[in-house]
């Protein structure tokens, strides 16, 4: 099977099985999804959906945002991981927005890295998300999904791994291929002990240690 026909077998089967799929952090605005980006790092969403109810109603907008003190910020997300450098990261994000964008969350992946707190990986799902445009984040589930399936090869980090999807991932697909690699990792492809007895695609599957 060549990269080429492995990638359109997996495609299709999100496609039939998945046609719905989109990220499971709770926003309401760009500037709402940037900040739930930026805690869900090393945290899991459920987490981030409990912590930004609160966040956001002391904090609504990037104006409010930019004249909070990471301390009050702190405050409301120290249940999250590292709540020292998020709080000062979405501090200085807000601000940055503000100061460089008038406000505006930018479209584009470069310009969002701008933003204090956004690597590559927040702007892509920005880009993605909001913009729907054809950026592929790489979080570690799009990375070990991607490895395990065959449809990345010896990718030493995410970069590497963002490049070769791209190459073969149609760009009308890309946003929603995202979140069906991301899912697959979180509730069935799972690290320690992939679930593959209730996956449809392990047939397709390189991973040496299956789990039936």
């Amino acid at each position: 099977m060549t990269k080429k026909e492995r990638f359109a077998k997996i495609l299709e089967y999100f496609q039939t099985h998945q046609p719905v799929a989109e990220t499971e952090l709770k926003y309401n605005s760009p500037y709402e999804l940037i900040v739930a980006v930026i805690l869900s790092a090393q945290c899991t969403d459920k987490r981030v959906n409990m912590i930004t109810p609160e966040l956001f109603r002391q904090f609504p907008t990037a104006e409010h945002m930019a004249t909070a003190s990471p301390e009050e910020v702190f405050q409301i997300i120290k249940s999250c991981s590292y709540p020292n450098n998020k709080a000062k990261h979405i501090v200085g994000m807000a601000q940055t927005l503000i100061e460089q964008f008038k406000g505006v969350v930018p479209s584009e992946v470069d310009q969002l890295q701008t933003l204090p707190g956004v690597g590559r990986k927040t702007a892509n799902v920005i880009a993605s998300v909001v913009f729907n445009k054809p950026a592929l984040a790489v979080d570690t589930h799009v990375f070990r999904v991607s490895a395990r399936l065959g449809l990345t090869t010896n990718a030493k980090n995410p970069l590497q791994a963002e490049q070769q999807l791209l190459k073969y991932i149609p760009e009308n697909l890309v946003p929603i291929a995202h979140h069906w690699l991301i899912l697959h990792g979180r509730y069935i492809c799972i690290a320690r002990k992939p679930k593959c007895a209730e996956c449809g695609i392990v047939h397709l599957c390189k991973y040496e240690k299956k789990f039936f």
